[in-house]
């Protein structure tokens, strides 16, 4: 028969999981980081590579559960306590400490039994670094999906809100301008300058929402980056902290406008802007934020520069802003995305993003092409409306928001038109049935029948009026009816809009 002792030792040797006997005491004295009275009387070659020891080291060198191990002093008195209370752990994860001071994860399976100060222990130690990487990458990943799936949800919910606020601000500028038209004493005229200015003022801030809770597809068109600059600073003109922050807005006049997705833009500024305000009310509590643009004529580009006085980037960190997931800000504070998403989108526009940096103030400069401008030149102030045009014209307004039906409808009678209106889309389709128009004036969001719904049922009986239809909404980016708009081709207003953009577009509708 084999010498049992003999074969025990082999696979002892042998085993593929660290094996340790030995003795720990429970009164820690020694200040060195472990006790002289701690005993190691086995250990196993597997157990001695787990802890990044040469194979042939002392056993009195191997200390799994030693204090210096341990890289969480309170991990280990719940190890040990756990042991002397009930005998025994299985599965039990600790975070512990190499030889060369790299830490690594481990599972222990032990028993022991109390002896005087010193709990005997048999263990079985297994190295879990590598499930717990994985485990922490299908968390974070998990995190991301669960993250998106916020966003959508925001995004969907906000559609919805930009929906509701955007009707009655619609009534509210349709009236003030009407009213505005009218003679009024000085006082009067005043109130109603700050009923239009503040109305605007409303519904600039949900269109920023809007743009920054949805997705969008990337739309390029001519677009102006001093009105980017000062439609992103608007945004955040109102967080909390926005008064510890002095602004100063430096924009080149007559700056040529660029060929861009001003949404995409918006959200690089956006970056930068919450960067420097975050850099310097950390460093001082508040701080000095400047926005500057300009025209690079020898390049023929426009350029974005947004200076901080916070404390500066380390030089061994500049090379580092951009790469993904990378932050210096603590955990729960910073994804790590926003410069790396910046400089994707500068790269897609053919732009270039660098920064300059020292101690007392970081800037960081976007420049983007001047581009395409034979396909849009710049817009000429609007001509005079001449309102002979529309004398006897039908316009058949279907439009759900019964006070903003009413406001345009007014408005458009003024103006000369002869109107009807529809509550929805299905009474819309009742009233074409029953006469003849010229032009229609049309909500997207509707109950019963939308928008969407009625042009295709009006365009089979009415193919003539396909072009004359002037689509009004409250929320469109990232939507069906976004891709609707695009396919069709028709004119649309976005809620809240003025009533001589809403005649502009009919005029446009009607040649």
């Amino acid at each position: 028969m084999p010498d049992r002792a003999a074969a025990f030792a082999r696979l002892f040797d042998a085993a593929h999981e660290g094996v340790y006997i030995g003795a720990i005491p429970l009164i820690e004295t020694a200040a060195a980081g472990h006790d002289g009275s701690a005993q190691t009387v086995a250990s196993n070659p597997h157990l001695k590579r787990i802890l990044g020891l040469p194979a042939d080291a002392a056993e009195s060198d191997v200390r799994p559960f030693d204090v210096a191990r341990f890289a969480d002093q309170q991990a280990r008195r719940g190890f040990l306590d756990k042991l002397r209370t009930e005998g025994f752990v299985r599965d039990h994860l600790l975070r512990l400490r190499r030889h060369d001071g790299a830490l690594i994860w481990i599972e222990a399976t032990a028993t022991a039994a109390a002896s005087g100060d010193t709990l005997q222990i048999e263990a079985l130690i297994r190295d879990v670094s590598d499930r717990r990487k994985l485990e922490d990458q299908s968390r974070d990943l998990y995190h991301q999906l669960l993250q998106s799936e916020k966003m959508a949800a925001l995004g969907q919910t906000i559609s919805g809100v930009a929906h509701e606020l955007n009707n009655p601000l619609a009534t509210i500028l349709s009236w003030a301008e009407r009213l505005a038209e009218r003679p009024a004493d000085d006082k009067a005229r005043r109130g109603l300058e700050v009923i239009l200015s503040e109305a605007e003022r409303a519904a600039r801030i949900v269109r920023n929402l809007l743009t920054f809770a949805r997705k969008r597809q990337s739309t390029r068109m001519m677009v102006d980056l001093n009105d980017i600059v000062r439609d992103t600073l608007a945004l955040r003109a109102y967080e909390p902290r926005a008064g510890e922050i002095d602004v100063t807005q430096i924009l080149a006049p007559q700056l040529p406008e660029v060929f861009a997705d001003g949404h995409q833009v918006k959200q690089v500024m956006l970056n930068l802007v919450i960067n420097a305000e975050q850099a310097m009310i950390a460093a001082h509590g508040r701080g000095t934020l400047t926005v500057r643009t300009s025209h690079d004529a020898d390049r023929d580009s426009v350029v974005l520069e947004v200076t901080d006085d916070g404390p500066g980037i380390p030089e061994d960190v500049q090379g580092k802003v951009f790469d993904p997931f990378y932050t210096t800000k603590d955990v729960g504070k910073g994804t790590g995305l926003g410069l790396s998403v910046a400089y994707a989108i500068v790269q897609e526009h053919g732009g270039r993003i660098w920064l300059t940096s020292k101690p007392g103030g970081t800037s960081f400069f976007v420049e983007l092409p001047v581009v395409g401008q034979s396909l849009q030149p710049r817009k000429a102030a609007p001509a005079a409306l001449s309102l002979d045009a529309f004398k006897g014209v039908r316009v058949l307004v279907v439009e759900d928001e019964p006070a903003l039906a009413a406001a345009v409808s007014e408005a458009l009678a003024d103006a000369g038109f002869v109107v009807d209106r529809a509550a929805d889309g299905e009474e819309g389709l009742t009233r074409l049935a029953q006469g003849t128009f010229d032009l229609i004036v049309c909500d997207l969001k509707m109950p019963r029948i939308d928008g969407m719904q009625f042009y295709r049922a009006m365009a089979a009986a009415t193919p003539a009026l396909t072009r004359r239809v002037i689509f009004v909404t409250g929320a469109v980016a990232g939507t069906d009816a976004e891709r609707f708009l695009e396919e069709t081709g028709c004119l649309w207003l976005a809620k809240p809009f003025r009533l001589g953009d809403l005649l502009r577009a009919a005029r446009e509708a009607l040649t």
